[in-house]
């Protein structure tokens, strides 16, 4: 786990802490309030009427903790699982577009036309393109856009373009991706001065 994993897990287990403790005080103040055991029975020793909900109490307490125990368990082998397993999505999303490949691969031995290879691996590139749009990754567009320092990586400032082609985006040299609105590849763009 990273560490933002690690920090998050902990804020969660804190937060669960406090619900808990909400929970055990309130069930603390309900106990307190109930009548019958409060107040002794006119025959019975409230020394051992105390003991006994002592007894309860202590018990419960346990219960509550043993069961928290075990959720908290639970759930940090749910999220190590989701860990490892996390990409299982995206690889099977890939893997026909990995068969496709190893298609075009073989077949290209059988032919000799340029033009037949380059079909093929437009038609790829699209499967790619729709395995990756599946998965929530979209391509960050560039074309005529004003500079965003969020979603763009100037490289290059061209001079002499005109006002109307100050600030604005000249050319790509390297398209950018989002995933879910997150920029996980900023776009490497040259910009007009």
């Amino acid at each position: 786990m990273n560490e933002e994993e690690k920090m998050n897990l902990e804020e969660e287990e804190a937060l669960k802490d406090e619900e808990l403790q909400e929970v055990e005080n309130a069930e603390d103040a309900e106990d307190l309030e109930d009548p019958e055991v409060s107040v002794a029975g006119e025959g019975e020793d409230p020394l051992e009427a105390a003991q006994l909900k002592i007894a309860e109490l202590q018990d419960k307490y346990l219960r509550s903790v043993a069961e928290f125990d075990n959720y908290r368990k639970r759930t940090i082998k749910e999220k190590a699982e989701l860990i490892l397993n996390g990409g299982e999505n995206a690889i099977k999303a890939i893997l026909p577009v990995l068969d496709d490949m190893e298609r075009a691969i073989d077949n290209g031995e059988k032919t000799d036309d340029p033009q037949v290879l380059r079909e093929g691996m437009e038609l790829i590139y699209q499967k790619f393109q729709k395995a990756l749009e599946g998965l929530g990754v979209k391509l960050i567009e560039t074309d005529d856009a004003d500079f965003d320092v969020d979603i763009h990586e100037a490289v290059a400032m061209v001079p002499g373009m005109g006002d109307d082609k100050k600030g604005k985006v000249i050319d790509c040299l390297q398209k950018g991706y989002k995933i879910n609105d997150k920029v996980i590849r900023h776009a490497k763009v040259a910009v007009g001065q």
